[in-house]
């Protein structure tokens, strides 16, 4: 197999021995040196190439595009036991692809009609209890990508188990003292032991859309659905959904699945929160239509657009099959920033590959677990930037390196105990401060490579400012 990164934000895998037998069985093709104008030589055969993508990338390309902020494969490598493939985006977060995780980028998945009187709502069992065998089926408006409709068996809401319980109840608390990352870390905690609660789904969806880090509108998204999926009738996962269409662009599905929500819980549909939800989605749907009468644009194609429309970066029809058969992550993995070199690893750590490790451009290199995404230790390995993480092959040793001409090698115990001064302590605001610098001007960004310090890069920065608290209305967005 080969791996492939590139320009853009898709990252190629391909099957060298097809792609091998199909040259060869070209050449000896006794009308291989034959061709009409009407022959359309495929370059590869069927199945010898696939391609992943983070779902949110490719509709957020032009904007990324407008910001000068380059989307480029820094670093792709497999898992130790080749199921698993890890990807550096430069400009992006980490991400973890499993081969055998065979899920299309999402974009507009709806669940179908149910009955929300006496069955469950966000995530707790009505007093009737049963939930009249309504199934859970997503439906898909197509706009591009196609995805396979999903049927789960929908049972009552399981009681979490005490010690997870209080892990919820942690999590409850940094939400309501904003402390979306700790509630982030934590619901994930509990979510990896509580695979199939949907509560914590919809609780998780809520932090991420409070902390609005690169992504973290397409995680909830996510999340809402996988709420949806195990709980068909989970109020706040439905609006939450709508909400989050409205975020990442996908207005005119924003307005079918807020529609979609006020059929299903008629009693809400004339909450604060969904009128201010519905004056946001019309406005920018006026605005849409504004821009795209300027510009003599005439029908509209949906909101995921993988066609270019510039010549020089046309892109031939066996390409666009290929982006539009992409599969998306499992895993990301956020706090570090690659912004600046275009040879940032990330790689896999430890005994069993359970830990994600990756450079950063503020001089650490960052660790996480891997299932949780949960960020558990940030290391200062240079005075500039961390480019190169190597782990040993059958030791507990990691190698990095970077700007500074040396090599520094890392172990989990230190030579001596009070040798500590490379830990940073501060890991969040290590993680915001790398948000911050990754959205920052690239002006701003070369200066504070040359040394020079940016007031709006240390502290404040966007995403800092929260404006949904004033339109939840009676649909709240604090965890259940």
């Amino acid at each position: 197999m080969g791996l492939s990164g590139a320009s853009g934000p898709f990252v190629r895998l391909y099957d060298i021995r097809m792609i091998h037998n199909h040259r060869k069985s070209m050449k000896q093709s006794p009308s291989a040196g034959v061709h009409t104008f009407c022959d359309r030589q495929k370059p590869l055969p069927d199945g010898a190439a696939q391609y992943y993508v983070a779902g949110h990338l490719p509709v957020k390309l032009p904007d990324y595009n407008n910001r000068l902020r380059v989307l480029v494969a820094t670093y792709v490598t497999f898992s130790p036991n080749g199921t698993e493939l890890l990807v550096n985006m430069g400009g992006e977060q980490v991400y973890l692809f499993d081969l055998t995780y065979k899920q299309r980028p999402y974009t507009f998945l709806l669940p179908r009609k149910c009955h929300s009187s006496g069955e469950v709502q966000n995530g707790k069992m009505s007093t009737n209890g049963v939930s009249n065998g309504v199934s859970n089926g997503l439906h898909l408006h197509s706009n591009g990508f196609r995805l396979p409709e999903s049927r789960a068996h929908v049972s009552p809401q399981v009681e979490l188990p005490p010690y997870l319980e209080r892990v919820k109840q942690q999590a409850n608390e940094a939400f309501a003292c904003q402390q979306w990352t700790q509630a982030i870390q934590l619901y994930s905690k509990a979510v990896q032991r509580a695979p199939h609660n949907a509560m914590l789904y919809g609780n998780r969806a809520a932090a991420y859309m409070k902390r609005k880090w690169d992504g973290d509108h397409y995680d909830a998204l996510r999340d809402c659905l996988k709420a949806i999926s195990l709980n068909p009738c989970h109020l706040k996962a439905h609006f939450r959904l709508a909400r989050c269409l409205f975020e990442l662009k996908y207005v005119a599905e924003a307005l079918e699945c807020l529609d979609d929500f006020k059929g299903k819980f008629p009693e809400q549909a004339h909450s604060s929160a969904c009128d201010a939800l519905g004056r946001d989605i019309t406005a920018a749907l006026f605005s849409k239509n504004d821009g795209e009468e300027k510009k003599g644009a005439g029908g509209g194609g949906g909101p995921v657009r993988l066609r270019s429309t510039s010549r020089k970066d046309s892109i031939s029809e066996d390409e666009m099959v290929l982006r539009e058969r992409s599969y998306d992550y499992q895993f990301r993995y956020c706090g570090h920033c690659n912004t600046t070199t275009d040879i940032k690893e990330a790689n896999f750590f430890g005994s069993n590959a359970q830990y994600i490790v990756s450079g950063s451009d503020d001089g650490s290199f960052f660790i996480w677990e891997k299932e949780t995404t949960n960020l558990v230790r940030v290391l200062q390995g240079d005075e500039s930037i961390v480019n190169c993480l190597q782990p040993h092959p059958s030791y507990c040793f990691l190698a990095t390196s970077g700007i500074d001409p040396v090599v520094r090698l890392w172990n989990p115990r230190p030579e001596s105990e009070d040798l500590t001064g490379r830990v940073v302590e501060d890991m969040e605001g290590a993680s915001q401060a790398n948000q911050r610098r990754m959205n920052a001007d690239p002006l701003e960004v070369m200066l504070l490579n040359m040394g020079y310090r940016i007031t709006g890069l240390s502290s404040g920065g966007a995403g800092a400012s929260d404006d949904e608290d004033s339109s939840e209305g009676q649909v709240q967005c604090r965890p259940s």
